[in-house]
């Protein structure tokens, strides 16, 4: 293998060692799961064809979704498609009435990525590629550029708030050509979900509404389809922690989320969503508790269930809900061969632990944990790292010795998922 940056080495150890996901370098690390990690690629050729995709991506704490989504849109921005993401909270839902779902999407806008900009912040670039785009057009058909962007926005105005969203992407256009920043900055603001009343949006750029709680689900159809006419295939958004909704105590708020998701589900299965692949991250109980998960939605559960001829060990990747196997004991031992490598900068000669260690460290893991590592690796690997950077530390030490000093304990983080209030049914009683 050639040697590794130093940069990429940094930012997978610390965080690894944090117990997080690394932003940058997860091809470094990436073992197993070659099926799920396959069928979510079609998923991708499906939207760059003008397709649309739907996914639950369901995992155990700790067992590497998040890991596993940010591989996904690595692999969406590879098949040139233009990406967003972010974790859900109690300040951001899919569906809300108190400003919620806006900054849901004014977090998914703010980390929109395409492959020259992956960090977030392509937003503007993706407008500028649209206008470089129509220029090219006008000058291979000797029409004005004008009537060329005019042409490609009158996609746009069918759609729902489609209008508006051509009329500020035009805005945009009249800034570029005129030197206009603030013109240019006000657009920018109005496709980020920033302007938070009617009146500012109109002051400064002539429409007359802006996106909110009501308006973010057609707002990403419309990106979706303004993405496609700038020249990329198509829209990967990919949310994070839907657990999130599962906690939620009120009931009535909890499925008006869940309603939600049924309409991104209906729209990705009758391909009305042009372009645009929706990917959602879960822990089982978000999924298959019948009191307050997906499943106590009736609709999403007779969507969402599993296919009864996949038993005896035969899994079905083509539904809705894919479900991360656990990690394979040669997985694992793959895993920490890698992990060695990239603490070591890709130079064997720096290995700080011979090939010996690694079974006689997964040997003490699993006698600690059991099967529990294979699922939830996140802990394993943070005490991997730790003995990794003892031993850099301490060249003296003897590896035997630090590996029975080794205490992994399971991980007990996803216990607070499940641990909500009951459910306040009374909120919204009246006589």
């Amino acid at each position: 293998m050639s040697t590794i940056r130093a940069k990429d080495r940094d930012a997978v150890i610390q965080s690894l060692r944090a117990g997080v996901v690394p932003r940058v370098g997860q091809h470094l690390i990436q073992v197993g799961r070659v099926k799920e990690l396959e069928a979510l690629m079609k998923d991708a050729d499906r939207v760059a064809d003008a397709g649309s995709g739907f996914r639950v991506v369901i995992g155990e704490y700790g067992s590497g979704k998040t890991f596993f989504l940010n591989l996904v849109r690595a692999i969406a921005l590879e098949k040139k498609l233009v990406t967003m993401h972010a974790d859900l909270n109690p300040d951001r839902r899919l569906h809300a009435t108190g400003g919620q779902a806006r900054s849901l999407y004014a977090e998914l806008a703010k980390n929109l990525a395409t492959r020259t900009k992956p960090e977030g912040g392509a937003l503007p670039g993706v407008v500028e590629r649209f206008i470089s785009q129509a220029k090219s057009e006008a000058k291979a058909s000797g029409k004005p550029g004008e009537a060329i962007v005019q042409e490609k926005l009158n996609h746009l105005a069918e759609m729902v708030n489609g209008y508006d969203f051509a009329e500020v992407i035009a805005a945009y256009c009249r800034g570029f050509e005129e030197g206009n920043e603030q013109l240019k900055a006000d657009a920018v603001r109005w496709l980020r979900g920033e302007f938070t009343t009617r009146t500012d949006a109109r002051a400064a750029l002539g429409v007359r509404t802006i996106i909110d709680d009501a308006s973010i689900y057609d707002q990403l159809k419309l990106l979706a389809r303004f993405v496609r006419l700038a020249g990329y295939g198509g829209l990967m958004v990919c949310l994070d922690e839907l657990v999130n909704l599962y906690k939620l105590s009120n009931t009535q708020a909890r499925n008006a989320n869940y309603e939600q998701i049924l309409r991104i589900l209906n729209d990705s299965l009758q391909g009305s969503a042009e372009g645009l692949g929706i990917v959602l991250g879960g822990t089982p109980e978000f999924l298959l508790d019948t009191r307050r998960g997906l499943y106590s939605y009736a609709a999403l559960q007779s969507r969402l269930a599993e296919n009864t001829f996949a038993k005896a060990g035969m899994v079905d990747y083509s539904g809705p809900v894919l479900r991360l196997a656990s990690l394979t004991p040669e997985d694992f031992y793959v895993l920490l061969c890698k992990l060695r490598h990239v603490y070591a900068s890709g130079d064997e000669a720096k290995y700080l632990l011979p090939e010996e260690a690694i079974p006689a460290f997964m040997s003490h893991c699993a006698g600690r944990l059991g099967e529990a590592y294979f699922r939830t690796p996140r802990t394993t690997i943070t005490a991997f790292i730790n003995l990794l950077a003892v031993l850099e530390q301490n060249s003296s030490a003897d590896w035997r010795e630090l590996v029975n000093y080794v205490e992994v304990e399971q991980d007990g983080g996803g216990a607070t998922d499940v641990a909500v209030e009951d459910d306040d049914e009374l909120t919204s009683f009246k006589l």
